[in-house]
């Protein structure tokens, strides 16, 4: 059989086509660090790789809602501590203010004390996050907490929504507790002999009035229902 000489020419430059083709697939290679470029080199490896991406992507999401949590979780904690620092500083003087041998005037001084701890409390109680949330509010985290009303003590404004948030495949973490779970009413027992709840800071403005008015009982109830308060910060 001849071969002819065009035929050698044409074997040639394709095999130098071919040669400087995986030349420059290589160069592009090392290039991007990538075996695969296109998915058409190896559609069965890019599907794979792609599998991969989304679950690394899946992970990088659950990693960052889990940093979220921390961070608003964190922030939860070191309110509630606050403010439960805040509510033994009120028993104390509270306690001091049930003493016998205080004045009208020496009392007055004290609930003065223990109004503005209560102030402190409840701004303690509407304490935003890093993105601007109320923390005890709920679902509604655009509303604060506790809202002063005109004629009476500050009312919970907050729902009672636990939000759940996906950190896995098959797993939630709650990320808020309410402002009802953390500064919980009390039950008071009313003269005719029937229960009612009543809230945290309505419980606080009781025992403040009955300091600034030297109203015994009222202060003997308050110090008791302290420790309820005290029992739900904690």
């Amino acid at each position: 059989m001849k071969i002819s000489t065009h035929l050698l020419f044409d074997r040639g430059s394709a095999q130098m086509s071919n040669v400087q083709t995986q030349l420059t697939q290589s160069q592009a290679q090392l290039a991007q660090g990538k075996q695969i470029l296109n998915a058409s080199d190896a559609p069965n490896q890019a599907a794979t790789i792609q599998r991969l991406k989304s679950i690394l992507n899946k992970q990088d999401s659950y990693q960052s809602s889990l940093d979220t949590i921390k961070a608003r979780l964190q922030g939860e904690d070191t309110t509630l501590q606050s403010a439960s620092d805040l509510l033994v500083r009120a028993k104390e003087v509270a306690v001091q203010g049930a003493n016998d041998t205080l004045s009208a005037a020496d009392r007055k001084a004290l609930g003065t004390e223990m109004q503005a701890l209560r102030d402190q409390l409840l701004s303690l109680a509407n304490t935003k996050d890093s993105n601007g949330n109320y923390l005890f509010s709920g679902s509604r985290v655009k509303q604060p907490a506790f809202v002063e009303t005109a004629n009476g003590s500050p009312v919970y404004m907050g729902d009672q929504t636990r939000m759940n948030v996906r950190v896995g495949e098959q797993r939630s973490i709650p990320v808020n507790r309410t402002g009802t779970d953390a500064f919980v009413p009390v039950n008071r027992t009313a003269p005719d002999g029937s229960t009612q709840g009543v809230g945290f800071f309505n419980v606080m403005d009781d025992l403040i009035k009955g300091v600034n008015t030297s109203d015994r009982p009222k202060m003997q109830g308050g110090l008791g229902e302290l420790d309820t308060l005290l029992g739900g910060l904690s």
